[in-house]
């Protein structure tokens, strides 16, 4: 009578108890951030339930390990960030568990762990995608007429490139009027922008990162006064995880990959209002400036990538930008730093402009500074209407108004490293392409 029963619910009810731990699943698994010893994985559940995740090193099933198992909780939007604990420089396949079942997914679910190349190896080449401003349509609040949203087909596009990791600079969720002033209206934002199916498949094998820019921070051009701005600085760290943020409010942090770093900065929790008439309007602030030229001046990496939500150094005075350009007085500190601490190999790279394009800053008697601006990813793209912008330092041939995303290479030797960098449109079409030697941004 026992086997019978066992047979009737491994025939029957089995399959029917696994589908609705599925529908569980409100979004993810999304692989978050890599080291060498660990790498955090994160699920959002529909109710409270129990979540692990199961890992092994690619093609050795008999590796297999548990992360602990976590319970979902409404007050925390029912997210579980489970860390799996690796060994440097490996490849994993991992599966997610809800309630004890096995979830099992139409793609391929993996990560991994950063190598361990220091006083062994020349650093091995990697390639990383970036974008921003993300807008998924939610009909009954968008705005009328054409949806802002669309072709979502680009997540595809930059899984098929097989990054190691995506860089999100900003507007990665786009707050409506409905949601701004609310706990429940900020956490449905960032809920329903996760959950867009077209996302998902990237999302579970690709390494994420990210920064905030005015749109999932707040309103638009929202600034430092902005009355919620702890309620979305809780939301950014749940969706987000990050192995540290090196301040007590905002949600700056640094990651390295290989022989670079990056420096991801919050260009909104310290921020003056742009029309605030006084001498020493903040876009960092104080402190987080000091922190990032302390972090550039001490790195010794090859490449430091400050990823920031606005442009740096787009040099047009237009009170309706929001570049760098609007707090002259920091930004002019900022690259006087650089010069003064002989840091070299800075880059920047941002979105927020709904067009991308490459800024470059010659500087005599110094290597030239660059300034990368990818956007937008699904938001409405600005076409030709800012191609004749005066930004004296654009690149010609590097404007694009549609939407589009980068790829960025790191190849070659410890002493010779290059960076490829590559804007593809939607279709996963090569727009443009560049190289820039890391020693060409050597101090001089």
């Amino acid at each position: 009578m026992k086997n019978l029963s066992l047979i009737f619910f491994f025939l029957f009810l089995a399959p029917h108890f696994i589908f609705a731990q599925k529908t569980l699943l409100q979004s993810g698994p999304m692989v978050g951030y890599s080291e060498m010893k660990e790498v955090a994985l994160w699920v959002q559940t529909k109710a409270s339930v129990e979540v692990k995740i199961a890992y092994y090193v690619s093609g050795k099933p008999e590796t297999k390990q548990f992360t602990e198992t976590i319970t979902t909780k409404k007050n925390e939007l029912f997210i579980a960030k489970p860390i799996a604990y690796t060994e440097p420089g490996l490849r994993y396949d991992y599966e997610l568990y809800i309630n004890e079942q096995k979830i099992d997914f139409a793609y391929p679910l993996q990560f991994q762990s950063q190598a361990l190349w220091q006083w062994r190896t020349d650093p091995p080449a990697f390639e990383f995608a970036i974008g921003s401003c993300n807008y998924i349509n939610e009909e009954a609040y968008d705005r009328l007429g054409k949806p802002y949203g669309g072709e979502y087909q680009i997540f595809e596009a930059i899984r098929a490139k097989k990054p190691e990791f995506m860089l999100w600079m900003g507007d990665n969720t786009y707050l409506r009027e409905v949601d701004w002033n609310t706990t429940s209206g900020v956490y449905h934002r960032y809920t329903h922008t996760r959950s867009v199916p077209e996302m998902q498949a990237l999302l579970a094998s690709t390494h994420n990162y990210a920064i905030w820019d005015d749109h999932d921070y707040g309103p638009n051009d929202s600034d430092r006064s902005y009355w919620l701005k702890d309620t979305t600085q809780k939301a950014f760290k749940l969706f987000w995880p990050s192995p540290n943020y090196v301040m007590e409010n905002g949600v700056a942090h640094t990651f390295f990959w290989n022989d670079c770093q990056f420096f991801m900065l919050d260009n909104r929790y310290f921020r003056s209002p742009q029309n605030r008439s006084t001498s020493e309007k903040a876009y960092l602030g104080n402190a987080q400036l000091e922190w990032l030229i302390d972090a550039l001046a001490a790195s010794q990496a090859n490449f430091k990538f400050v990823v920031v939500g606005g442009q740096v150094l787009n040099s047009n005075t237009s009170p309706y930008l929001e570049t760098y350009q609007q707090y002259a007085e920091e930004k002019t500190k900022l690259l006087e730093e650089i010069e003064k601490n002989n840091i070299s190999g800075v880059i920047f790279l941002d979105g927020d402009r709904h067009h991308t394009e490459l800024s470059k800053m010659d500087r005599e008697g110094n290597y030239p500074l660059y300034d990368l601006t990818i956007s937008p990813l699904t938001a409405g793209a600005v076409g030709d209407r800012s191609k004749d912008e005066d930004n004296k330092y654009r690149v010609p041939e590097t404007y694009f108004g549609e939407r589009n995303f980068g790829m960025l290479r790191i190849s070659g030797p410890r002493k010779e490293r290059v960076l490829t960098i590559r804007v593809i449109n939607n279709a996963g079409k090569e727009i443009w392409k560049k190289e820039i030697k890391a020693t060409d941004l050597q101090q001089k």
